[in-house]
């Protein structure tokens, strides 16, 4: 019986394995022909990734093209938590390689154990990263980013600003022209393998955009002249501070602007937040005796006066409102050119007291005092020009010679670039400009010119700013030296801030300069002694450099 029942079984057993069969090959038949491509789907999305294209932000250049800001490759390692182990092998072989403490990597491995992402350091040089990421350690990645990293370092950093880690302005014309120098990241579809190597590039899903350049108006050349003379005297008067501007009159354009303390923006490990002001745009100083030549000009517009009026400063002092107003002697009768030459604070006291009471505020004001420049640099001052209802006479004499307002360098140089440019007012520019802006009349041309030929005796024997002088070219200015107000109130008596505004060549005025140093310490602290001679070397060097023609040379010349 048993011999009969065991082919039985046999063919049954074949029977099943011949189904068995079928049913794989049919199975094998469906999964090629009716979930191929589900099946693909299925094997690329454990394959495929999508991974950034990063793009550089836009470049800063100076006018000529010198780059003042750029973007370099680098880049950041990161790790997986899960992967990279805490008190593993391989994390003491990246603490090594990073020079990182061992424990403190362990720490934060195991505090974000539940994350899939922490970064190890930021923005390292490609080479360096590149040989960890060769190691092949689990759970260690890079990325790749850009770095910023600014070639003039401290001489333009309080005008170009800089980035923080990821890439975002945070400072000056970076954080200014922050979307226009963002670049926009794209995205592009990779295979990768089971180590997330990338293996094959399929295709770009979205392209990169990198971030547009940035055209500057400052010559970088002028920039570093003005940098270094500025630090110079900083040192040599041991002063808290300063700053120097330096506008083309043609263009109303800044050619050059520093300040003093500057900070290294490529290291900003030891940087002082003293350091960071862009002071010539956001500092306020009573700017003194260099606002006379504005009131003379506020006389001279009001019909009042003319170039040869006289004005009677005898005894040398004047009182008002029971304070006297004083000069540093007596010089009788003054017309207006002796006004300037003296620097009498007197003369000018009586010319504002004899116009109407809002006349010399007005023209200051058209100058461009108590209003922006018009530049669009982040955190610029407007300054202090009081407008007082009913202006009292102590105001008003104050205000004539300096005092009582408050102005930033670049609106003490915008308001002499208005005399320079023969009564033209034109805003202020930090960018390059492809055509020369429309100007507003603010004064007649006869009369700037007037004020400016009383600014020249002013640099010339007599007067208070000779040090001022440029070789071979012909210089208009005005000194100023202003008592410093104290924190209890009132002006302190040994401390000042030296000032020299002027323009050159005096013919035909092409640059305005302003130089600013506050608190110069030690025997000298006149800014004919100490702000002038800053003036003298910047604006020799910035002329040569611009190869205006000399105005001023010799006989045996020419």
């Amino acid at each position: 019986m048993n011999q009969v029942e065991y082919p039985w079984r046999l063919r049954f057993i074949w029977l099943l394995m011949a189904i068995a069969a079928g049913l794989v090959v049919w199975r094998l038949i469906d999964l090629n022909l009716t979930e191929r491509k589900f099946l693909q789907r299925q094997g690329d999305a454990r394959m495929e990734r999508t991974v950034p294209l990063v793009a550089h932000r836009g470049m800063v250049l100076d006018r000529h093209g010198k780059a003042l800001a750029v973007s370099a490759p680098v880049i950041s390692l990161w790790a997986q938590p899960q992967e990279l182990l805490a008190g593993s092998d391989e994390a003491l072989e990246v603490a090594i390689a990073l020079d990182m403490d061992i424990d403190k990597l362990n720490a934060r491995l195991t505090s974000m154990s539940n994350k899939e992402f922490m970064y190890l350091r930021r923005q390292m040089n490609p080479d360096q990263a590149q040989a960890l990421l060769d190691k092949g350690i689990k759970g260690v990645y890079g990325q790749r980013e850009f770095q910023r990293y600014y070639p003039a370092g401290e001489v333009a950093t309080h005008l170009v600003g800089f980035n923080n880690v990821d890439g975002r302005g945070q400072e000056g014309l970076e954080l200014a022209y922050e979307d226009w120098l963002q670049a926009q990241n794209g995205r592009k579809l990779v295979k990768k393998d089971r180590q997330g190597r990338t293996v094959q590039d399929l295709r770009i899903l979205q392209a990169a955009e990198p971030g547009k350049d940035l055209h500057l108006s400052i010559d970088l050349r002028m920039q570093y002249v003005a940098y270094r003379e500025l630090k110079a005297v900083v040192q040599a008067h041991r002063a808290k501070s300063a700053a120097a501007v330096i506008l083309d009159v043609q263009t109303g354009e800044v050619l050059a602007m520093v300040n003093q303390p500057s900070y290294n923006p490529n290291n900003r490990k030891n940087m002082a937040i003293n350091s960071l002001r862009n002071r010539a745009m956001t500092d306020l100083v009573e700017p003194g005796s260099t606002v006379k030549p504005l009131t003379v000009s506020a006389a001279l517009m009001s019909g009042q006066y003319t170039l040869d009026s006289e004005v009677d400063t005898s005894p040398g002092f004047v009182r008002v409102t029971g304070k006297s107003i004083r000069d540093h002697r007596n010089y009788g009768v003054l017309d207006m050119t002796g006004i300037i030459t003296k620097s009498s604070n007197v003369g000018v006291t009586k010319l504002a007291m004899s116009m109407p009471e809002h006349s010399l505020r007005d023209t200051f004001y058209s100058f461009g005092m108590g209003q922006d420049t018009g530049s669009g640099f982040p955190g610029e001052s407007v300054g202090v020009l009081p407008n007082y209802a009913k202006w009292h006479p102590l105001n008003l004499a104050t205000m004539a010679y300096g005092y009582g307002i408050a102005v930033t360098p670049i609106q003490l140089a915008a308001s002499y670039s208005v005399l320079a440019s023969h009564g033209l007012k034109r805003p202020v520019s930090l960018l390059k400009l492809d055509a020369v802006p429309e100007a507003e009349r603010i004064m007649p041309e006869e009369q700037a010119q007037q004020v400016v030929a009383m600014m020249e005796t002013v640099t010339n024997l007599g007067g208070t700013g000779t040090l001022a002088q440029v070789p071979s070219y012909r210089v208009a200015g005005k000194t100023g030296t202003v008592h410093k107000t104290g924190q209890a109130g009132g002006y302190e008596d040994e401390a000042y801030t030296a000032i020299f505004a002027g323009m050159a060549p005096a013919s035909q005025p092409r640059l305005v300069c302003v130089v600013v140093i506050d608190q110069p310490q030690g025997e000298q602290y006149y800014g004919g002694e100490v702000a002038a001679p800053v003036f003298s070397r910047i604006m020799a060097e910035s002329l040569r450099l611009l190869n205006v023609a000399p105005d001023n040379l010799a006989p045996n010349q020419e």
